[in-house]
């Protein structure tokens, strides 16, 4: 547990009252800058196929053109995708996500762990889409990372970026995951960890706890949200999906309807 809590004091810091009152710009980054980083970041973490190798051009346009703050840790990334073939950037990519607790891209699995609570945090995160006029597919999860960063980027950061930081505690314990393994993927980690505001103490004791202990784990069933539509609707499905990530990746693009709706 000693490398984890220096990696975490590297994150920690005193936040400013100002950077209290304006979490969206603790990070000293403009909105441009936020939306650039968190649309990259989302390409980069979907499944690798020939629709992201079509994005790499502008990918690192973009992330050239971003302070070092971010824009490091992106091409980064980019850079060590880069090296991989396609098939074995897909098998490091399932590997890495899809079978592992702690490399998990759904980021109520790690504050709600397979309880009736996730549930809940589920229909709240899909409220937030609605109100900002963005609709996930019936057979997508609200909390897929890159699906969020994405609504972030395109329709709303303010809501978007609150859902990053409720779930803070998930994000930092798969960022570091991704830095012990030294994954290809770690540096795009970084970057997103850099548009939020310094960890303070609460969030550092809740990355360490959850490293500890894990997510909660329930057998019973979500009942008693019946009476709510989306809760039960998401509900059910949070109960048939693979909440630990032990499952297999499917390919395409990030799963989130961005045709329409306003920017914010």
């Amino acid at each position: 547990m000693g490398l984890l809590s220096r990696l975490l004091e590297r994150r920690g810091a005193e936040v400013p009252l100002a950077q209290k009152q304006d979490p969206l710009h603790a990070s000293g980054l403009s909105d441009a800058e936020l939306r650039a980083t968190w649309i990259c970041a989302s390409w980069l973490l979907g499944y690798p196929d020939a629709d992201l190798l079509g994005k790499v051009d502008v990918i690192r346009r973009l992330a050239e053109d971003l302070p070092e703050q971010t824009g490091s840790g992106l091409l980064a990334g980019l850079d060590a995708i880069g090296t991989l073939p396609l098939g074995e950037l897909q098998s490091r990519y399932v590997d890495t996500f899809d079978t592992r607790r702690r490399g998990c891209l759904y980021l109520t699995y790690f504050s709600q762990g397979d309880t009736r609570r996730r549930g809940m945090a589920l229909v709240r995160i899909k409220q937030d889409f609605r109100a900002a006029g963005a609709e996930v597919g019936s057979n997508e999860l609200p909390d897929h990372l890159p699906t969020v960063l994405e609504f972030a980027a395109g329709y709303d950061a303010e809501r978007g970026a609150k859902i990053l930081r409720t779930n803070r505690p998930g994000l930092e314990l798969l960022r570091i995951h991704l830095q012990e393994i030294d994954s290809p993927w770690h540096g795009v980690l970084d970057a997103i960890s850099e548009t939020l505001p310094p960890l303070d103490v609460e969030d550092r004791e809740a990355v360490m706890r959850l490293a500890a202990e894990g997510p909660d784990d329930e057998t019973v069933g979500l009942d008693g949200y019946g009476q709510d539509e989306d809760a039960a609707a998401v509900a059910a499905h949070t109960m048939a999906a693979p909440s630990s990530c032990d499952h297999e990746a499917t390919a395409g693009a990030v799963p989130i309807e961005l045709t329409k709706g306003p920017r914010r």
